[in-house]
């Protein structure tokens, strides 16, 4: 049994070698960190070729790439961070990627109306903007978009990532999984913060508002969004409908 499963984890890998041939590209290998710890079972993905897969119990993965492609890794319990590739990144064929713990405590923050209608008009062009900088200290070359406002990822593309995970979560052989609900990817994407600040949803409610969130749109119908800011938008709009039933209750 463990050879059957070591030579389909070896037809994987070849198959995944000659698909990046086939496209220019090649595979990047690199590690995950936290404080200098390896991290296991971060989700790896390639933004552009919606391709994904997971660091092992040493941290460590290999994904094909060429420059240009932008990677997220992501998990439950670490904040997202999203790399550039680079030619410089692919010669050397090693990237070390340093990831923060999400906040989970937040100080007291004050939402005013303005901040709230300030997030609605935001123009779609400015989710695609980059300012990107980069960590040239020891191996590490880390590029991480900053965040826009509070929880959100400037250019970030959502879509993208759901359909990865969807891939990730559909090839796992190993047990039958249920659909990727579209609450577990942004789970992994947004922080509190994003929640609270910009949805303004009571951080001990978010769990329940994402419940509520598939209830209210089946996973699948995200995937005709183009982008993340009408993934916004509709967050928004659903955050809305969520505290009026809350304010209904009391």
């Amino acid at each position: 049994m463990k050879n059957k499963y070591l030579a389909l984890i070896f037809l994987f890998l070849v198959a995944i070698f000659v698909q990046a041939q086939e496209d220019g590209r090649q595979l990047l290998r690199g590690t995950v960190l936290y404080r200098n710890v390896n991290v296991p079972n971060e989700n790896v993905i390639n933004i552009t070729t919606e391709d994904a897969t997971i660091t092992d119990e040493d941290g460590d993965f290999a994904i094909p790439v060429k420059a240009g492609d932008e990677l997220a890794f992501t998990s439950i319990n670490y904040s997202l961070e999203i790399v550039k590739v680079t030619e410089a990144m692919i010669q050397k064929n090693r990237l070390v990627v340093e990831v923060n713990e999400k906040v989970t405590q937040l100080d007291e923050v004050v939402v005013s109306p303005e901040n709230q209608d300030r997030f609605i008009k935001m123009q779609n062009e400015e989710f695609k903007k980059h300012d990107y900088g980069i960590d040239r200290s020891t191996e590490v070359e880390n590029i991480a978009t900053p965040q826009m406002i509070s929880g959100m990822k400037n250019g970030l593309n959502f879509v993208n990532i759901f359909k990865a995970l969807a891939k990730t979560n559909k090839n796992n052989t190993t047990e039958t999984r249920p659909k990727l609900k579209l609450s577990e990817v942004l789970r992994q994407v947004y922080d509190d913060e994003f929640f609270v600040v910009d949805l303004k949803i009571p951080q001990d409610k978010i769990g329940e508002f994402l419940l509520y969130v598939d209830e209210a749109v089946p996973a699948q119908s995200l995937l005709k969004k183009t982008n993340e800011f009408e993934l916004i938008d509709f967050l928004v709009n659903e955050s809305k409908s969520y505290r009026e039933e809350l304010d209904a209750q009391k």
